[in-house]
């Protein structure tokens, strides 16, 4: 069992009210009960160590338990600096998981964290924009013949796990469950869709009806963002590189131009692309007085905040995770909780009914990954079509939805290429 010494958190005495979120939380996630009941059964992480990095707040904990039940010894650590609630990690250690994760912590303090996380020898991993995977292929490569293998949380680790695929660096197997439908259908669109407005409307007590939302990117992520404040009642920019997409968001009622041109008429501005610097100084330059930016891609790069800060002569923070840059001609822009992910770093991120359906993804495909990493090698894999189906069929029991079967005769019709 884990003892509080081995673990690294900012107050033990937080624990109760995180006890309470983790609670919470656990009454709105019927499928991940469902999976909990049958991992107390089997066990199948039974004298295994399972290190995740994900956003470090209620719904991720719960997780954390449902492997626990399922017999792992558990080590778990933050994805994001600003997303960790220390409450939730003084709970988890209570629990008799280990923690290693802060609220804020410097950039070397967190790095350290994610490396004692590895220290500790997971067999598996759950990571989430790929920091994991990114320190066992390049700085702690002698922790790599533990791995089994793991899985992957979000578009950005999964761009990083396939360069290394690509490469044939990667020494492990993983399972892309940001790429399950019961992952990218329900949470990047309905889960970002509506924890990034959460996160903005928090933090800026600012009307979004009648004002003009530029969403920077997209997919999955982007629909979502872009529907949401469809709905609030804004004017909707999309901005995009690629031509399927833009077309996409032309069909869904919304305007396409050039960020270059959007960045006149903007009044909020979300990044949602996975990349680095879509937002720099070309586009501040134009920007309107008072426009508010921020980010919902994973990492803090994709504002460039080295050219927000050299154009602006004052720099203050007006209210909680809103930044004002006062530039050298008066106008003024506001970045959103230092550009990281908003609807963490500033909200509660998605939904528990949304997470349900991801971290049953996850925790049924760890456990996949668990019997089958031998036969899987060192690739990048998609989740399983039916454990995708499982986790969708789970959802709809616990919400009393039943559905239509095939006929045996329509199955047979389907297989058949002679009717």
């Amino acid at each position: 069992m884990t003892t509080v010494q081995t673990s690294i958190v900012k107050d033990l005495a937080l624990a109760p009210e995180g006890h309470l979120k983790i609670d919470w939380v656990k009454e709105h996630m019927p499928v991940l009960n469902r999976i909990r009941e049958q991992f107390e059964q089997e066990k199948p992480f039974s004298g295994i160590k399972v290190a995740i990095s994900l956003h470090l707040e209620a719904k991720t904990a719960y997780l954390a338990k449902v492997i626990q039940a399922g017999g792992a010894d558990v080590v778990i650590t933050g994805s994001n600096p600003l997303s960790t609630q220390d409450d939730i990690a003084a709970a988890l250690v209570e629990d008799g998981i280990t923690v290693f994760a802060k609220y804020n912590p410097e950039p070397d303090e967190y790095k350290d964290l994610l490396i004692k996380t590895l220290e500790n020898k997971p067999d598996l991993i759950i990571d989430d924009g790929g920091d994991l995977v990114t320190i066992l292929h390049d700085e702690r490569r002698d922790l790599l013949s533990q791995i089994r293998g793991g899985c992957e949380e979000t578009t950005t680790g999964i761009l990083r796990l396939k360069a290394l695929e690509r490469s044939g660096e990667l020494q492990f197997p993983m399972i892309a469950v940001n790429d399950a439908f019961c992952k990218y259908l329900f949470d990047n669109r309905y889960g970002t869709g509506q924890s990034v407005w959460d996160g903005i409307n928090r933090t800026t007590n600012l009307v979004v009806a009648g004002k003009t939302v530029v969403v920077v990117g997209y997919g999955w992520c982007g629909k979502g963002v872009a529907m949401r404040a469809k709905g609030l009642g804004a004017k909707v920019i999309v901005t995009e590189v690629d031509p399927i997409k833009a077309i996409e968001a032309y069909m869904d009622g919304f305007e396409v131009m050039p960020l270059n041109e959007a960045a006149k008429h903007g009044d909020y501005f979300v990044t949602v692309t996975g990349n680095k610097h879509v937002i720099r100084k070309e586009h501040m330059e134009v920007m309107k007085h008072g426009a508010i930016l921020s980010n919902a891609g994973h990492f803090d790069i994709e504002v460039n905040k080295n050219d927000l800060n050299q154009l602006a002569k004052n720099k203050r923070v007006v209210r909680k995770n809103i930044e004002e840059f006062e530039l050298l001609d008066g106008r003024k822009i506001y970045l959103l909780a230092e550009g990281r992910l908003v609807n963490l770093a500033a909200g509660d991120g998605h939904p528990a009914e949304i997470m349900d359906m991801t971290f049953a993804l996850q925790a049924i495909s760890l456990a996949y990954m668990n019997e089958h990493y031998k036969e899987i090698g060192n690739q990048v894999i998609n989740v399983p079509y039916e454990l995708d189906q499982k986790v969708a069929q789970y959802k709809l029991e616990s919400l009393g939805i039943s559905i239509d079967q095939l006929t045996p005769d329509q199955i047979k019709y389907l297989e058949s290429w002679k009717e």
